[in-house]
Formats: structure tokens, C-alpha cells, sequence
């Protein structure tokens, strides 16, 4: 996978064929928009907007083609004009919720310093947008938007003496990281709703049941860590995502200096 994927790349590449379905050549402005069919103001965004707008409301898993169609009152069918399968629609709805990459820090910033934003940024979308974190991962990022937060993880490696191919194990280890957090959070989280209860106060029964199931001589440990009193109160989850965050780039940092 190239390092830098430009505009005018893929614009030369459209000539013998991209091999994207032909709503993403819409999407990179490689081809035109659909023209109107029978149903006027249907159109491509219309369609995505409407999938995304049920995806928040309901969860991925509401998401059909022939539910899309019913929430913009046309035929099923009808939208096949725009777009081609459901695994289709699913990218284009990415793109749509995560956007371009907020402004990225000044280029004399430090790698470790673009790497933590850049992963920081990346929660935040997904933190507004749970249902992004139950789209399959079936591919590598390909749309517009999905290759400009790729190429401002990459840039920030710039100057670390990596090889390219280090620079995209990199990439995929700290967003990884990010998808892997954001998707336990958002699970727990969903967990203590259900059940109806507060943050703190499932983490005080938890307390309670590690208390009565486990004893000093089978279960040292955790008894030491119930005597050091880490559940009477629970961590921030940016605590818990900064400590795991830095770790990761201890483990890079580690490299770059063996690469300098």
C-alpha cells in the first residue's frame, strides 16, 4: 500500500479502471453523480445520510437496503442506481460519519506528539458514532476521507528513520489499539445501562462478588489488589486510554531510537 495515495493518482488510474464500485469513484470526484432518476431528489448522500441517521438511532445492525428505501418512502430497487450492495453503502456511511481528520499539529511537532493526537481523534469519532466500531473490517481504507486520516498518521512518522513498511505496522498497531479500547468501552458501557445501575456502583458490586468468590491463600493477587482499594472508585475512561496509549508508543519509541 503506497504511503501517500493523491487526488491525481487515482485520477490516472481511472483511466484503465480503479476496480472501486462506482459510488466510491463518485465519492474521489472520478466520476458523475447519478443523474435523477424517476424519484426527484433522490440522490447518493441522500441515501448515506439516511443509512447513518438510522445506524445512530438504531444500531448498524438496522441498517438494510430495503430499510434505507423505507425511510426515504422509494422502491429497494431504486437504489441500486447509487449504490451497488450493502457492504458498499457501509463504506460510504464511514465516510460520511468520520469526516476529514481535524487540523493536524505543526509539522516541528514530534512523532509521539502526532501519533497521540491522531489517536485521540480517532476515539473521539468513534465515541460519537458507536455503530462505526460494528462495521466489518473487510479491507483497507480506500475512501477519501479514510486516507486522509491515513496519510496524517503517516506524515507525523515523517523523520523517525522507519521504513515505510514500519510506518504502516505502526499505523495499524495504534489504530488497532484505538478500535480495540473504543469497542470494550462501548461494551461495557452498553453493560451497566442494561443493567441499570451507575458506573460506580457496578464497580462496587464487582468488588463485592471478587471479595466472596476468591480468599488470600487461591487468590493472592486479587486479594492484594481488593486490599489496595482500586475499585472504591473508578478511573476516568481518558485515564485508562492515555495508560494504555503511552505504552504503545513506549514500544515505538523503543524502535525509532534503535532506528536513529
Amino acid at each position: 500500500m503506497a504511503a501517500r495515495v493523491t487526488r491525481e493518482a487515482y485520477v490516472a488510474d481511472a483511466k484503465s479502471g480503479t476496480g472501486l464500485p462506482a459510488s466510491l469513484e463518485v465519492a474521489w470526484g472520478l466520476r458523475e453523480r447519478p443523474a435523477k432518476g424517476p424519484r426527484p431528489g433522490l440522490s447518493l448522500d441522500r441515501i448515506v445520510d439516511a443509512a447513518v441517521r438510522i445506524a445512530a438511532a438504531e444500531g448498524l445492525g438496522a441498517v438494510s437496503m430495503g430499510r434505507v428505501a423505507k425511510e426515504l418512502g422509494v422502491s429497494t430497487m431504486s437504489l441500486y442506481r447509487y449504490v451497488g450492495a450493502k457492504d458498499e453503502l457501509y463504506v460510504l456511511m464511514q465516510e460520511a460519519a468520520v469526516g476529514a481528520p481535524p487540523e493536524a499539529p505543526p509539522s516541528d511537532t514530534g512523532w509521539r506528539e502526532c501519533l497521540a493526537w491522531w489517536a485521540r481523534a480517532q476515539r473521539a469519532v468513534f465515541r460519537q458514532n458507536l455503530w462505526l466500531l460494528r462495521i466489518p473490517t473487510s479491507g483497507p481504507p480506500i475512501g477519501p476521507n479514510s486516507l486522509a486520516w491515513m496519510e496524517a498518521a503517516l506524515a507525523g512518522l515523517d523523520g523517525t528513520g522507519l521504513r515505510e513498511e514500519e510506518k504502516l505496522s505502526t499505523l495499524m498497531l495504534v489504530g488497532g489499539y484505538v478500535r480495540n479500547e473504543s469497542v470494550l468501552m462501548s461494551d461495557l458501557e452498553a453493560g451497566t445501562r442494561a443493567r441499570g445501575v451507575a458506573p460506580d456502583e457496578s464497580l462496587r458490586r464487582y468488588a463485592a462478588a471478587l471479595g466472596a468468590l476468591t480468599d488470600a491463600e487461591r487468590h493472592p493477587a486479587i486479594t492484594r489488589l481488593l486490599g489496595s482499594g482500586v475499585f472504591e472508585h473508578g478511573d476516568e475512561a481518558d485515564t485508562d486510554f492515555d495508560f494504555g496509549l503511552d505504552r504503545v508508543l513506549d514500544g515505538i519509541e523503543v524502535l525509532v531510537k534503535s532506528r536513529r
